[in-house]
C-alpha cells in the first residue's frame, strides 16, 4: 500500500522567524565585461550572471586546470612535490617571449613544488609546459588529462588544447565552467588551494607578484584564484572571498583592463555578500517528526535529516522559508538508522528551492510475534475502514 503524505515543519523553522524586515534585493550589477557569473561556493546557487555560457578563450585561467591536474596526481601518489624536474627546451622561458614566465632554463633541475608556485603565483607558461611533460610526457597528452577532468567535473562547454592558455583554435571555456572548476579546486584540494593566496614568489633571484590585485584589497577577504589575459579573451579574473560563514566565487571574462576586471569582481562579491546569505535551516540528526512504524519493537520512529543541508537565499527571507516532508510508503520494521523514508522539501515564495532525504534517526528491529500480530490486525481494520 502506498500513500502520499505532506506535513508541515514550520515549527522546526520557527527559530528563524525573528525579523520583520522585508528582503529587498536590487537588480544584479550591470557591467561591460563580456561575461560573468557569481555563485555561492557551498550551494552552487547562481546570484548573478551575464552570458555565462558564451564560449571564450580562457587565457591563463587555463592554469587553474593545470594546477588541479597536478594536485590530483600528487594525491594519487603518481608524483611528489619533492620530485625534481629536468627542464626541456620546450619549457624554456625564452620560448614564451612577451608572456608570463617563471624564468626557468634548459637543463635546470626544478622541484615540482616550485613549478606549482610558478604556475599559480607567477602564472608561468614555462612552468606549465614543464609540469605537463613531467606528468604526461607531452603537452598534448597532458591536455587529454585536462579534458578528462573537465568532463568529470561537469564542465560541459570546455575544451583544452594546451596547459598554459595561449590562444589556440578550439581552446575555449565559459564563465560557468570556470566557476565549477573553482569550486572543485577549493573542495577537492583545500591544502593546495592556499597557494592561490600567496602574494609573491621569487625564483632565480627574480621576484614576481601575484596578478590578482584583490589579494591586497582590505575591504574583502579574497584568497584566490587566478587572472588571465590574451587579445582573444580579453582580461579575466576568477576571485573567491569569504565573509562570516559564506564563500562566494566570481568569474569575470572579456573585461577591458586589469583595473576593470578587479572592479567588476569586487562589485559582484560585494553584491553577493550584501544581499544574500547561506545558512543551515535544520541541523542533521535533530528529530523533526516521529512516525508510526508497523511490526517493530517500537511503535514510533524518529525522523530527520541525515546530513547537512545549506540554503542560499536573499537576506531577510528566512521568515518566508517553509519546509514539509513527504512519504511514499507505510513504514515497516526492520528499519535501519540512516535509511531514507521520504523527502524534506524547502520552499520560498511557493517555489521549491531544495530537496533532501528524510531518514530514520534510529534503528527499529522487528517486534515479537504478539506485537507483529496485533499490528497486522490493526492494519487490516484500518484498511477495511478506509
Amino acid at each position: 500500500m502506498t500513500r502520499n503524505v505532506t506535513k508541515s515543519l514550520l515549527i522546526a523553522l520557527s527559530i528563524f522567524i525573528a525579523s520583520n524586515i522585508l528582503a529587498i534585493v536590487p537588480k544584479q550589477p550591470e557591467m561591460p565585461a563580456r561575461a560573468y557569473i557569481l555563485i555561492d561556493y557551498d550551494t552552487g546557487k547562481v546570484l548573478a550572471e551575464k552570458k555565462a555560457d558564451e564560449l571564450i578563450a580562457p587565457s591563463s585561467l587555463t592554469k587553474m586546470m593545470t594546477s588541479y591536474v597536478l594536485s590530483d596526481e600528487v594525491v594519487k601518489g603518481n608524483v611528489s612535490y619533492d620530485d625534481m624536474v629536468t627542464i626541456s627546451e620546450n619549457a624554456w622561458a625564452k620560448k614564451f617571449p612577451g608572456s608570463s614566465v617563471m624564468f626557468i632554463e634548459v637543463g635546470e633541475q626544478v622541484s615540482v613544488r616550485d613549478l606549482k608556485k610558478g604556475i599559480v603565483i607567477a602564472s608561468g607558461n614555462d612552468a606549465c609546459v614543464a609540469i605537463a611533460e613531467h606528468l604526461a610526457g607531452t603537452e598534448s597528452g597532458f591536455a587529454e588529462l585536462m579534458n578528462f577532468h573537465a568532463d568529470r567535473l561537469g564542465m560541459s562547454s570546455t575544451f583544452f588544447v594546451n596547459s598554459h592558455g595561449l590562444s589556440a583554435p578550439q581552446h575555449l571555456t565559459t564563465a560557468r565552467d570556470m566557476a565549477i572548476l573553482s569550486q572543485a579546486l577549493i573542495r577537492d584540494f583545500p591544502d593546495d588551494y592556499t597557494v592561490n593566496s600567496v602574494k609573491e614568489f621569487t625564483f632565480n633571484g627574480i621576484k614576481q607578484y601575484n596578478r590578482n590585485s584583490l589579494l591586497w584589497d582590505r575591504s574583502l577577504n579574497v584568497d584566490g584564484i587566478k587572472t588571465g589575459h590574451t587579445d582573444a579573451g580579453g582580461y579575466a579574473l576568477v576571485a573567491s572571498a569569504t565573509k562570516d560563514n559564506m564563500r562566494l566565487i566570481s568569474v569575470v571574462m572579456g573585461s577591458k583592463s586589469t583595473e576593470s576586471r578587479k572592479r567588476e569582481n569586487k562589485q559582484l562579491l560585494n553584491y553577493g555578500f550584501r544581499f544574500f546569505e547561506t545558512f543551515e535551516p535544520i541541523q542533521p540528526g535533530k528529530s523533526l517528526h516521529e512516525e508510526r512504524i508497523w511490526y517493530g519493537a517500537k511503535p514510533q520512529v524518529k525522523l530527520g535529516l541525515g546530513e547537512s543541508v545549506l540554503l542560499t537565499i536573499p537576506r531577510g527571507d528566512k521568515k518566508k522559508l517553509k519546509a514539509s516532508y513527504e512519504f511514499g510508503e507505510t513504514l515497516e520494521a526492520p528499519l535501519n538508522k540512516g535509511q531514507q523514508v521520504g523527502t524534506v522539501i524547502f520552499e520560498l515564495d511557493g517555489n521549491r528551492i531544495k530537496e533532501a532525504p528524510l531518514v530514520a534517526l534510529e534503528t527499529i528491529e522487528e517486534g515479537g510475534l504478539w506485537s507483529k500480530f496485533t499490528d497486522y490486525v490493526s492494519q487490516s481494520v484500518d484498511g477495511l475502514m478506509n
